[in-house]
């Protein structure tokens, strides 16, 4: 052991002590909020830093390195005082051993990813979304002797490619651990706000969010078949709509992102929080970066709160009508879209797109005509986000804005 393993301290939760095996695979699923990323990113930046690796940290969709765990590699680098130990730019870390950290999507480049050579550990974020084509790609390219693939994920659907390779029928030399947010001793308030929130209302998405349990969509999703998650960037050109929903006590409060292009539907940035404060929600609003340019239009219940909005802090927020039918006439305008396009920072709205649904039949399995009050809140805020255009007013220029 030389000088810098004996000096270096890597703190992560215990539950994460079998990184340390000399596994090929090693697959971390489950709900959200467990520490998985955080504890890997530990992990691989202690073993960088105490000897000369090739790592490769992927993911299905990354069209820049702001889409990669570059940010997440930094961050914890400053945090465990290592940053001595590392050189790191724009889109490069590398450590005085020689070690070095490659960036690459696998659905962009996979030309660029069967030519590299030497990587000792790849690492697969977000792994829930890998294809099996992809995996084909990836799994012989990783060929160095002693090489390893990690996979943190949180739990999709039963029939997804990467549920089915590494719980249902893992490879051997694998261990395939699931996780939730009773194994990270570091889960912060916010999101236990979120989980209390989501066990209260829905239990069933509860265990699939939380629990990490597999969901499968069923016919009863409202818009089944018409979204899809992927990594995109916004036209220079675009037009852009937002929509937010106001929570109501311990009710989530969001706003969402949207605009038009080649036909399809387009939502690329949503902010989400459970509690928040009235004095709250420009800050919760920051993690869209067009709130203050762009008219948002909200929940009309709430005209204390859009008043607020509006003279406090100067946002260009109205009311969006809530009539009799509005609901279902949103629902009729968004899925005559071909395709909707989410990104994955979009978590929420992504799981309520899978979760959105009707009514079922209890002793006959029949989907009912009836809306189940669940699931809604990034629902609802893309809904008044197009709302004039759902209204099919001749008053364009101030539909976008």
């Amino acid at each position: 052991m030389n000088e810098q393993d004996i000096n270096l301290r890597i703190t992560i939760p215990p539950f994460y002590s079998f990184l340390a095996m000399p596994m090929r695979y090693k697959s971390i699923y489950g709900g959200r909020g467990a520490g998985r990323s955080w504890s890997v990113a530990r992990m691989l930046i202690g073993l960088a830093a105490a000897r000369k690796m090739r790592i490769l940290a992927t993911r299905e969709y990354q069209t820049s390195i702001r889409d990669s765990v570059h940010q997440l590699l930094s961050s914890q680098i400053d945090a465990l005082g290592l940053s001595s130990f590392y050189d790191i730019t724009r889109d490069s870390i590398r450590s005085t051993v020689g070690s070095e950290f490659i960036f690459k999507g696998l659905r962009a480049d996979p030309a660029g990813i069967k030519s590299l050579e030497g990587i000792d550990t790849a690492w697969v974020e977000e792994a829930q979304s890998i294809s099996d084509e992809s995996w084909q790609v990836l799994i012989p390219t990783i060929r160095k002797d002693g090489s390893q693939i990690w996979l943190t994920w949180n739990t999709g659907e039963a029939d997804d490619s990467t549920y089915k390779r590494f719980v249902v029928n893992p490879p051997d030399d694998c261990i395939s651990v699931k996780a939730t947010w009773r194994d990270n001793p570091y889960f912060p308030e916010v999101l236990r706000k979120e989980k209390d929130y989501l066990q209260r209302t829905d239990l069933e998405a509860f265990n699939w969010v939380w629990e990490g349990n597999p969901k499968s969509i069923s016919d009863a999703c409202v818009y089944r078949h018409k979204f899809t998650e992927e990594e995109f960037e916004a036209p220079r050109d675009a037009r852009f709509y937002h929509g937010s929903d106001f929570g109501f006590s311990n009710d989530p409060t969001t706003l969402v992102r949207c605009y038009l292009h080649d036909g399809d539907l387009w939502i690329d940035y949503e902010s989400y929080g459970v509690g928040v404060e009235l004095d709250e929600i420009p800050e919760l609003y920051g993690a869209v970066p067009t709130y203050k340019e762009w008219k948002i239009f909200a929940d009309n219940s709430r005209p204390e709160t859009i008043s607020y909005l509006h003279k406090k802090h100067g946002l260009r927020i109205e009311a969006a009508d809530k009539g009799k039918g509005s609901v279902e006439d949103g629902i009729a305008f968004i899925r005559k879209f071909p395709k909707i396009h989410i990104h994955p920072r979009c978590k929420h709205t992504l799981e309520e797109m899978k979760l959105y649904a009707y009514k079922q039949d209890a002793r006959t399995g029949e989907v009912l005509p009836i809306l189940i009050d669940k699931n809604n809140h990034c629902m609802d805020a893309l809904r008044y986000a197009l709302y004039r255009l759902i209204k099919g007013g001749t008053d364009w220029a101030a539909a976008i804005g």
